[in-house]
């Protein structure tokens, strides 16, 4: 019985796994602190939504599925309050509440609704301890130039100070799925911490564009101390080659990405910028958008109803890259379809398209013209389903 419980508890640590990361200003080349989500679940299907609230109106991401948008993952309102999390499964030990399970998501909503900064959010943890059935690192910027993360159980939490150069020499935290203020026999993520950390050690800067093209696609080994890249590339995509596939940033779990990039003290709130990747990361490519302008986001990545076209067809390249039909498929990747000489790899396309977006974005970030963002969201509308159409008709 004790076996069988430990495969359930492992089974789901894996499934619901996260790589996260809070950037303060003084390590970015502009002074806007950043906020990272790799965000691994069992509901593969996510969305971008913009929800308007009698309090603050915030843009984030949810699983299509959730129809009223109950549950956010990681979002920002409209006074630079941004929040994401990932589960912690080595706190709340020894302790027993009869307060539910898994209600990050829930409370992120409210605290997205109701929290102008980071204050406000210590205010609401404080005020509903007992209240939530989580156990989480909560990461946290403001317009304020704050950055944080809050550890945080049924009862109590410890706050993680990006700008506290005790805390965060470098100006920047790493979490994984587990707490530092957590028991340390217990937690998973230590590996893809270690990854996350070698890659960020030899950055002097970071930037969405870092953190979306080389941090969320980063196949580095964090115990091995391999790259998945280095090995000798297959000939072309039909030149099957299986690699194991444990443990990596990017994961079979892996669902969406999102970045937000705050403002500085001096700034407008509502100039945050986000950076999602609605889809399986090493299929799905970064469509950045302007919160001053969410209220009319890119169909391809937020529909009305249903899966996002971006979401949908990342999810039919990444059926590709997981050719096995038994064991463990999950856990064999096809390095062929991903990357060869040949540079038709999936990866391979799909960052070079990727640069055509991120370039238009460059040309309208800091636009103050409803006009000119929505233009630029009708091209990525068009862009990306040209994209995706050629690639999948080419299969």
């Amino acid at each position: 019985m004790k076996k069988l419980l430990l495969t359930f508890i492992l089974f789901f640590s894996f499934l619901f796994a996260c790589t996260s990361a809070v950037i303060s200003g003084k390590a970015t080349p502009d002074g806007r602190p950043l906020l990272w989500k790799h965000r691994d679940t069992g509901t593969l299907e996510n969305k971008l939504v913009h929800v308007r609230t009698p309090a603050y109106d915030f843009t984030g991401v949810v699983n299509a599925n959730d129809s009223l948008n109950r549950e956010i993952w990681m979002g920002v309102n409209e006074k630079g309050f941004a929040i994401m999390n990932t589960a912690s499964y080595n706190i709340n030990e020894g302790v027993s509440a009869d307060l539910g399970e898994d209600q990050e998501g829930l409370f992120m909503r409210e605290a997205l609704e109701k929290c102008a900064d980071m204050e406000d959010f210590e205010q609401l943890l404080k005020a509903s301890s007992g209240e939530w059935g989580i156990a989480a690192n909560f990461g946290v910027i403001d317009a304020a130039g704050n950055a944080a993360y809050f550890e945080t159980g049924y009862f109590d939490y410890r706050k993680y100070d990006a700008n506290d150069p005790a805390a965060a020499p470098e100006g920047y935290l790493i979490r994984t799925n587990f707490s530092f203020s957590g028991g340390s026999e217990e937690g998973v993520g230590y590996i893809r911490y270690e990854a996350t950390r070698d890659l960020f050690k030899a950055q002097k800067s970071f930037t969405p564009e870092f953190l979306i093209r080389e941090a969320t696609r980063n196949l580095d080994h964090g115990a091995l101390k391999t790259h998945l890249e280095n090995m000798h590339l297959p000939r072309h995509a039909g030149d099957r080659t299986l690699a194991g596939f444990q443990d990596y940033i990017p994961r079979y779990w892996s669902a969406s990405v999102l970045v937000v990039q705050g403002v500085r003290p001096d700034e407008d709130p509502q100039n945050s910028l986000l950076w999602p990747v609605t889809g399986f990361p090493l299929t799905a490519m970064a469509t950045p958008v302007c919160f001053r302008s969410a209220d009319r986001l890119p169909e391809v990545i937020s529909p009305d109803e249903g899966v996002p076209f971006m979401t949908a067809s990342a999810l039919e390249l990444k059926s590709d890259l997981f050719p096995r039909e038994h064991d463990d498929h999950e856990n064999y990747i096809d390095v062929a379809r991903l990357k060869n000489r040949r540079k038709n790899g999936y990866l391979q396309i799909i960052m070079k398209k990727e640069n055509a977006i991120l370039d238009r974005f460059e040309t309208i970030r800091h636009s103050r013209d409803p006009g000119e963002i929505h233009a630029y969201y009708e091209w990525v509308d068009d862009y990306v389903r040209e994209v995706y159409e050629e690639i999948l008709s080419k299969r």
